[in-house]
């Protein structure tokens, strides 16, 4: 099903909230695409990491960014992350990313290059958008805003999980130190911190799984733009 008029669904929350995992499903159900635009703020740090650039250093950072080019594919119903044509999906998930990409997104110009590619990626709207800025920066005009938390033993106990099964050796104790490094760096960064925006519906999905809170969001489409069946 999709709603009966085109509109963007603009997710905002702390890491490991499980906004990708919920915007996934969601945007299966409507028949939208999803962007996840954490994928290109770590595609941005890996590019960085692997090239050995100085993103502390406004030139070199600058220099960099014009070689930049991010673009999503799609392969049965899931995105894969492409930076200048090549799949970096997996890399970009990495505990290394994790521990920078938090720093590198708090610059200026990086946000500026990743912000008009998000804007143009939802210029005929139809889309499900979650990061840590989409309701109140990239699409305050946004018709439905959404705001995800959850404790921190929950978040901590999903990214701990999702670590260990990728083989990733870490303590819960150091996961859940870089979520409050993180939690601190993107709400306190002088550009596009993470707030919720005034108009945004708040969802604690600590006790909710993804089909209870993909159930709640599409009941309220359904109420107000109404729904009609897959083309």
């Amino acid at each position: 099903m999709t709603p009966a008029k085109d509109i963007i669904v603009a997710i905002d929350g702390f890491a490991s909230c499980g906004k990708s995992s919920l915007a996934k499903s969601l945007a299966r159900t409507l028949n939208y695409r999803h962007i996840d635009t954490g994928a290109m703020y770590r595609a941005v740090t890996w590019y960085f990491l692997k090239n050995q650039v100085d993103w502390r250093h406004k030139p070199d950072r600058e220099e960099a960014l014009d070689q930049i080019a991010i673009t999503f594919e799609n392969h049965h119903q899931l995105n894969r992350t492409l930076l200048n044509g090549q799949d970096v999906e997996t890399v970009i998930r990495s505990a290394e990313v994790n521990q920078e990409v938090s720093e590198v997104s708090v610059f200026g110009d990086v946000r500026e290059k990743v912000v008009a590619l998000q804007r143009s990626m939802g210029k005929g709207k139809r889309i499900v958008m979650e990061g840590r800025d989409i309701g109140t920066v990239v699409f305050p005009e946004a018709e439905l805003k959404i705001f995800l938390t959850a404790s921190l033993e929950v978040r901590t106990d999903r990214r701990f999980q999702e670590l260990m099964l990728k083989g990733v050796m870490t303590t819960r104790g150091e996961v859940q130190e870089n979520l409050l490094k993180r939690d601190y760096i993107d709400s306190h960064r002088e550009i596009s911190p993470l707030r919720k925006a005034k108009d945004a519906w708040e969802i604690d999905n600590s006790d909710l799984t993804i089909l209870d809170q993909q159930a709640l969001i599409v009941d309220r489409i359904r109420d107000q733009w109404g729904m009609t069946e897959k083309a």
